[in-house]
């Protein structure tokens, strides 16, 4: 196991009580010295749980896991055939991809998951979601100068906040329901028709603009033309403007995320409002917000988010690491008489293509195949 070398990153892909399983798998497991500090697992932790803290934890290694892709220089020191499993942004990291190519590392990305059932419990997006969603609403509960629950008392009552969240995927549905246990009244929206019921499940109202459901691939919303952004903005700003706190959390991985709430929008919330903008690393769901920085506009502070899943480090790799433990379970072959156990991926599975980036010195990703080789999709004739 790699420690992590990007700025900002505090999770580890692997936490000492979950070492036991690689093991019974029939794997050495070899972590880097520090590797956990940052996520507050230290090195004895690993050691009692059965890994070698090294230095060299990387060399003869058959599979390097790791949070964060490995830098350029640690990639081109790896021998052929090596496999790494980590979060790897395709869109954004064509030169780094094109060095796993040529080095002939067999590189999976595990954002790539397929979203299907049998893929659940490897959905390394979904489990870091359910961190940032928590966080986010933390977040806006912190920063907003108010109570977010009703409060009765001899001395008068107070009423709750009033937040509005969109975007109800994993983060949004948990931004939602913590927002509901720390009191206050909740609004929500999203473009999908099935989120609908998931935002009333979770005690809030579901805002209904009457506006066509934009379902998309994946359990993810598809892009929606500028004239409906436009409409569903207008819609949206009376709820905006009437609320304590705004929480935004819709994004698609490897697309910018979409524009849903302009400079204007915000200008209209009441002194001492708070807006999260959870999609800020990824141009941001409201205009304006930075990634990393609170900001002002009008009378809110917009907090954008960066690496939020990062801010809570512990519980986010142990999450993290369960995903991959169930990846390499999948791609681990089991011993036999004959053989012995082994890291050995079926291509022929639906979650082991999907996932995977480079193969055999080869781009196996279609789209980045194409982006990187410069290959457009001919017109039908």
């Amino acid at each position: 196991m790699a420690r992590e070398a990007r700025e900002g990153e505090a999770r580890v892909a692997m936490v000492p009580e979950l070492v036991g399983k690689l093991t019974a798998l029939g794997y050495d497991v070899a972590v880097e010295p520090g590797a956990g500090e940052r996520a507050e697992f230290p090195d004895d932790g690993y050691a009692e749980a059965g890994a070698t803290v090294t230095d060299d934890a990387m060399a003869g290694a058959d599979v390097v896991v790791s949070v964060q892709p490995l830098g350029t220089d640690r990639v081109r020191r790896l021998p052929e055939g090596t496999a790494t499993i980590s979060f790897l942004p395709v869109g954004t990291e064509h030169d780094l991809v094109t060095d796993l190519r040529d080095v002939g590392v067999t590189a999976f990305a595990v954002e790539l998951v397929p979203r299907i059932s049998r893929a659940q419990s490897m959905d390394a997006l979904s489990s870091q979601a359910l961190v940032a969603g928590y966080r986010c609403a933390i977040v806006a509960a912190g920063l907003l100068r108010r109570f977010f629950p009703l409060n009765m008392t001899a001395a008068g009552t107070v009423p709750p906040a009033e937040v509005v969240v969109l975007g109800a995927g994993v983060a949004g549905l948990q931004a939602i329901a913590t927002c509901r246990r720390l009191g206050a009244v909740v609004k929500a929206y999203d473009v999908r028709a099935a989120a609908a019921e998931e935002i009333r499940s979770m005690g809030a109202q579901s805002i209904d603009l009457e506006l066509e459901t934009l379902e998309g691939a994946g359990g993810y919303a598809r892009e929606m033309s500028e004239d409906r952004s436009a409409r569903q903005r207008e819609l949206l700003s009376p709820y905006i403007a009437a609320a304590d706190a705004l929480i935004t959390t819709a994004a698609v991985p490897g697309r910018q995320a979409p524009m849903l709430v302009t400079r204007e929008m915000v200008e209209q919330m009441k002194p001492g409002s708070v807006v999260v903008d959870l999609a800020a690393e990824t141009g941001g769901n409201v205009e304006g917000s930075e990634p990393g920085r609170v900001v002002r506009i009008g009378n809110a502070q917009v907090w954008g988010g960066e690496n939020v899943p990062s801010s809570m480090p512990g519980p986010a790799s142990k999450l993290y690491a369960q995903n991959i433990v169930n990846l390499v379970t999948l791609m681990t072959r089991q011993a036999s008489e004959e053989e012995p156990a082994a890291f050995a991926p079926d291509f022929d599975d639906e979650i082991v293509a999907g996932a995977c980036v480079t193969h055999g010195r080869r781009i196996l990703h279609e789209p980045t195949r194409r982006a990187i080789e410069g290959i457009t999709e001919e017109a039908p004739q």
